[in-house]
């Protein structure tokens, strides 16, 4: 065996391990999915609260129910409370670990802060006493002084008779958020008479829980499209298929192979080096030895984020070219870009399948993985910031930079090659598994792998990566949009 061959061997099983490894390690990690339903669900409340002041009131008020439901609170609660389950699961499998105090305490300090949301919802469905006990038992824990002290004073403003104290409103205002805020404001605001105070925060609530109205609408409407119009091309695709199956679309380039000049070798080469090892170990490595760290400002961390991809790109596409370059010119319908071509339908074709089908296996993989398995480490900073520079380069990495890069590696180069070793459905399943493991994150593995799957049948079909990047941005930018919608409705 040459030496190339054995450092090669080497790396490989590193790389193994340290996904293997990774993967382990976001077995315990919460899903953005989880976070997303509760963002969405202060959403809701938020556009309970809308009372339409114009003629046509009662359909308004139809269009709010419609979207929101009647019992929105309840249902809230609810939610709510199911989170809330999954967190003490969580907390009790991170004790027999021993992880750090850091870990546990950021834990329990989001068990304190969905505590105080459960006691106001109890609170506003007419359960007072049990909202009392329910904060009762934060203010027994000392750990956390801001959420003790805001349940101190919940308990005050909802017992008979009221305990009323001098900063109580700026302990609320400081320590609630959106439709939390209100109710507790309101409830002191009443207790004390202030009537054109309270006035003033119920207007502020109806021009907030109008927009509320307007962004769930936004949020539903976006998958929603997208799957009415999968449905249908699906079923168009179908009949299509069943009554001229040789002249289907989705037949076209079916038999049309690839000529693979390289062997599994320059496969491994290419993922091992360019992939795993400049993006998983040679990075941080280099960045840990200059002493950056992605901490702080927010628009620092998305630039962070930028420069660790456009190096991972750069180092990747580097590694590919050296990998292929002594098997230039290479045969006829290699990494084809073609403009004038069909890969816009293609491209949004295979979005709208795709929504259906992911949605629906991500529906399966949340009850499988019950809120665990961790995500892509950029939507929660995405979720939680307004900053328009930082969104802005988020929004480019990944609804540019990723879809370009990983749509070369993975179906430009990686599921032809496969085809020298198995048949094209056989390359397209296994690029699709591969793209869903290098995500490193166990809950994503499912829904990526359908999603790779459809990318690869887009590519496989328009013979144009145009398509399936288009696809792929479409997927991401959907996500980013979403997150910032749900994000700036939850104050």
């Amino acid at each position: 065996m040459k030496l190339k061959q054995i450092i090669l061997s080497i790396l490989t099983f590193i790389s193994i391990l340290y996904v293997t490894l990774s993967l382990l390690g976001s077995w315990t990690q919460p899903q953005i999915q989880s976070r997303l339903e509760l963002y969405q669900t202060n959403l809701v409340l938020q556009a309970s609260e809308w009372e339409p002041q114009t003629e046509d009131r009662a359909n308004w008020l139809t269009l709010r129910d419609n979207i929101i439901g009647k019992d929105a609170v309840n249902s809230a609660l609810q939610q709510y409370q199911k989170v809330q389950e999954s967190n003490y699961q969580n907390l009790q499998r991170l004790q027999p670990n021993q992880p750090s105090e850091f870990s546990r305490g950021e834990l329990a300090q989001t068990i304190g802060e969905l505590e105080l949301r459960i006691g106001i919802m109890q609170a506003v469905l007419g359960d007072s006493q049990k909202a009392i006990a329910t904060w009762e038992s934060l203010i027994s824990d000392n750990g956390n002084y801001p959420t003790s002290a805001t349940a101190q004073v919940l308990v005050g403003l909802w017992t008979e008779p009221p305990d009323i104290g001098a900063d109580d409103e700026d302990i609320l205002q400081a320590n609630l958020e959106g439709w939390f805020r209100f109710q507790g404001l309101a409830q002191l605001y009443d207790l004390q008479n202030r009537e054109d105070v309270l006035q003033q925060l119920n207007n502020q609530q109806q021009e907030t829980s109008e927009n509320a109205v307007y962004k769930l609408a936004i949020v539903s409407a976006i998958p929603g499209f997208g799957l009415v119009s999968g449905i249908i091309l699906s079923i168009i695709l179908g009949v299509q298929w069943f009554l001229k199956r040789e002249q289907a679309i989705i037949n076209r380039n079916a038999d049309v192979e690839w000529s693979v000049p390289w062997t599994a070798e320059t496969i491994v080469q290419v993922f091992v080096l360019g992939f795993f090892l400049v993006g998983q170990l040679l990075i941080p490595l280099i960045f840990q030895l200059l002493g950056l760290r992605a901490a702080g400002d927010v628009r620092l961390q998305a630039f962070y984020i930028l420069l660790t991809y456009m190096i991972l790109v750069g180092g990747g596409l580097g590694v590919l070219y050296l990998s292929i370059k002594s098997f230039f010119p290479l045969p006829e319908g290699w990494f084809r870009f073609k403009l004038w071509d069909s890969w816009l339908f293609w491209g949004f074709g295979g979005y709208c399948v795709a929504l259906p089908l992911v949605i629906l296996t991500s529906l399966v993989n949340q009850r499988l993985w019950d809120g665990q398995g961790g995500s892509n480490p950029i939507l929660p900073i995405a979720l939680e910031n307004r900053d328009p520079v930082a969104l802005g380069i988020f929004f480019f990495t990944a609804s540019i930079a990723a879809p370009w890069f990983e749509e070369v590696l993975f179906r430009g180069f990686l599921l032809p090659s496969l085809t020298r070793y198995f048949p094209l459905w056989g390359a397209i399943i296994a690029s699709g598994l591969l793209f869903a493991v290098a995500h490193l994150n166990v809950s994503e593995i499912l829904p990526l792998f359908v999603l790779g799957i459809v990318l690869g049948f887009v590519y496989t079909r328009s013979r144009n990566l145009l398509a399936p990047m288009l696809l792929h941005s479409l997927w991401n930018s959907g996500t980013l949009i979403s997150l910032y919608i749900l994000g700036s409705g939850a104050n």
